[in-house]
């Protein structure tokens, strides 16, 4: 499971926690724009535009679980079992696999209007990588540095793309089953409530924070949906960079999961893996480990960009504590 955010004040800041079970040894992954895009059933891209962002690279090929391009447009895949749904070859359609979609994406579009526009003939077919790494069913959030986002889900009602108003997507159910459960915490608020339910009693407010009472907590992708959705909404805006991505990652934070809170099987919990976002204005890519709650940043070396080799840079992982005597 996984929440993906897009959060605009000043510069745009685009990510993702990666919620599992077991990391992949993934790695940063900055790609340039020189590296040829092979695709199963379209031809070659061999100019486009420079990618980073969090992947497994895998015989030369990175396998993106979410990125950002050097214009500004940032796309993440998110676990979407059960609707997602993927169809053979279509002689009409512009044929992309599933782990070929970020790139595609990434690699040939500047906005979301761009890439809107793109996605109007494609197709998401069920190849798979490899004998060894079959398909994940995900569903996908992408961003630009406007703000605007969409959200793009493969069922077997076809391609649909969804405007995302609130720039925020988890995993099931589908996306505008998601949006319309919203409505059932439209009262929740940052500030105390009024006393509506008698109002010639004289209620108590007991606690800081009644506003929020029923806001939901659980680790389930709904319950995630809307407690990211108003941490967002209610963030503050910094005045310097280091500000904002500090509030940002408090944001992504607010839904992580912790170890031993969610078993998907016996003695088995999945647990957020990393937290990453992307500078969609600087191309700054940040992000955190379970382990190492330190903001670590890779910058995107904009004069080398013109390269066809991958550039990878290994997660730090370990504990950073600052002992102070």
């Amino acid at each position: 499971m996984c929440t993906s955010v897009i959060y605009t004040v000043g510069d745009a800041y685009f990510g993702r926690n990666l919620d599992l079970e077991v990391s992949f040894g993934q790695q940063v992954v900055i790609m340039p724009r020189d590296f040829a895009l092979h695709f199963r059933k379209l031809p070659t891209i061999a100019h486009h535009y420079a990618i980073t962002g969090m992947a497994l690279v895998q015989d030369n090929y990175p396998l993106y679980f979410d990125g950002a391009n050097e214009k500004g447009l940032g796309m993440a895949g998110l676990n979407f079992d059960g609707p997602a749904h993927y169809f053979p070859e279509q002689t009409d359609k512009q044929n992309v696999t599933p782990f070929e979609f970020v790139p595609y994406v990434l690699g040939q579009c500047a906005t979301v209007a761009e890439a809107k526009k793109l996605l109007k003939n494609v197709s998401l077919i069920n190849i798979n990588f490899s004998d060894k790494l079959a398909l994940s069913p995900l569903h996908w959030l992408i961003a630009d540095k406007s703000g605007a986002s969409i959200v793009v889900e493969s069922t077997t009602a076809g391609l649909n793309v969804y405007d995302n108003p609130v720039g925020v997507l988890t995993n099931n159910p589908e996306f505008p089953q998601q949006l319309q459960n919203l409505a059932n915490y439209q009262s929740v608020s940052p500030a105390n409530p009024e006393n509506t339910l008698a109002v010639n009693l004289s209620l108590p407010v007991y606690s800081r924070g009644l506003g929020s009472h029923f806001l939901p907590g659980g680790m389930d992708s709904e319950s995630r949906f809307v407690k990211v959705a108003f941490t967002k909404e209610n963030a503050p805006v910094g005045k310097t960079e280091d500000e904002n991505v500090i509030n940002y990652f408090h944001i992504l934070h607010s839904v992580e999961q912790q170890k031993g809170l969610d078993e998907v099987a016996p003695n088995t919990f999945e647990y957020t893996i990393y937290s990453d976002g992307m500078d969609l204005t600087t191309g700054t890519f940040y992000y955190t480990t379970y382990t190492n709650n330190q903001i670590n940043a890779v910058k995107m070396p904009k004069d080398h960009l013109d390269q066809d080799q991958l550039m990878t840079f290994d997660l730090q992982d370990k504990p950073t504590i600052n002992y102070q005597n």
